[in-house]
């Protein structure tokens, strides 16, 4: 017997490897001659890089800034040539020192910095998880990073509201011969009322005023940089660093979960395999329109494995669980009541789980 663990991250309480491997853990637990193989996945947000590693991508350690400028070491995996990077690594809300939002300053250079790294290290192939940014910049400060000349400009959304224009001759020699994928599941425009400012700034800490500057800062980056992407879906990723992207680059963009069941050979760990285990911190409606537990499912439906769901708690019903290929759930809320022990120590209770899913198997 031969189980695929393929969970995503359950958020503020554990990551994807973890999950893995306490499922792990109790599945050998309660049937020691089940081969397991762990592919730990994500969509484009957090948890992105740490799938690639699980993966066998090597980690590299680089210098870098995070959002504010301030010096960090960040990370990339590399494979044969291809690098992951994770944006919000280097340009997250997690990367702001002490926490403290900087809507109309933080930037992506550092994750430009982390791009010019991957480059120099002979790099042809890059695929960028979008999410958790900080910045609200449309890319400005990772393409400067990466030889582009904003001229009148400062670092930030904010520092676009006095561009005056941009030069892209002096871009990483490189590029041209890359291929540059981003991962973001994100369909919002650059501007406008569902545009990156409007939607996304408030939860980066910009007030209305703010809000209403950044959407205006974004119109001059546009109107530089060129206006045909700023409708496309995805433009408004990352504080809008999807369409710099695009529209500087010619990146391509894609479901982050497809580019991570891709980039971890997901399809070639099916081949054999009688069971696939997918699951995240709350199966609901997001759930059912297109997140990493999804994904996983319809992969492996299509290769005609059956797919079991674990997750912090479920407000599915089995029927809502069927349309999107998963034939059972487990639940941490099912076994312990206190949903605070579920949050704060769900090893244990994963481990159980495993036990469970193990007695299944062996029927």
């Amino acid at each position: 017997m031969k189980v695929v663990l393929a969970p995503d991250k359950f958020k503020g309480s554990l990551s994807a490897p973890l999950v893995a491997a306490h499922l792990a853990t109790g599945i050998h637990a309660g049937s020691p001659d089940t081969e397991v193989v762990s592919l730990p996945v994500a969509d484009g947000g957090d948890g992105f890089l740490d799938a690639a590693l699980a993966a066998g991508y090597q980690e590299i350690t680089v210098p870098a800034e995070g959002p504010t400028g301030k010096p960090i070491l960040a990370r990339y995996g590399e494979r044969d040539h291809v690098a992951v990077i994770e944006l919000a690594d280097t340009a997250g809300l997690q990367a702001l020192p002490d926490g403290t939002p900087a809507p109309m300053t933080a930037s992506s250079y550092g994750t430009g910095l982390v791009i010019r790294a991957a480059l120099d290290a002979g790099c042809r192939s890059i695929l960028i998880g979008l999410g958790g940014s900080a910045c609200t910049d449309g890319g400005a400060g990772l393409l400067e990073a990466l030889g582009a000349t904003l001229h009148g400009a400062g670092r930030g959304g904010g520092g676009l509201l006095s561009l005056t224009g941009v030069d892209l001759s002096q871009l990483h020699p490189a590029l041209p011969t890359t291929e540059i994928t981003v991962a973001s599941d994100v369909d919002n425009p650059l501007l406008g009322d569902t545009g990156a400012a409007a939607v996304y700034g408030p939860q980066k800490g910009a007030s209305p005023e703010e809000v209403a500057l950044l959407d205006t800062a974004l119109a001059v980056w546009a109107r530089h940089l060129g206006t045909d992407l700023a409708n496309a879906p995805g433009a408004g990723a990352a504080g809008g660093v999807g369409y710099g992207l695009m529209a500087a680059l010619g990146a391509t963009m894609r479901p982050g979960i497809e580019i991570v069941l891709d980039m971890t050979d997901f399809d070639k760990a099916l081949a054999d395999a009688q069971l696939v285990v997918t699951g995240e911190g709350s199966l609901d409606e997001q759930t059912l329109h297109g997140k990493a537990v999804a994904g996983v499912a319809a992969r492996a439906r299509a290769a005609e494995v059956p797919v079991f769901a674990v997750a912090g708690r479920s407000t599915l019903d089995s029927g809502q669980l069927r349309t999107i290929g998963i034939t059972s759930a487990f639940t941490l809320a099912d076994i312990e009541s206190d949903l605070d022990m579920c949050m704060t120590r769900p090893g244990p209770i994963l481990e159980h789980i495993g036990r469970q899913i193990a007695q299944r198997v062996r029927r």
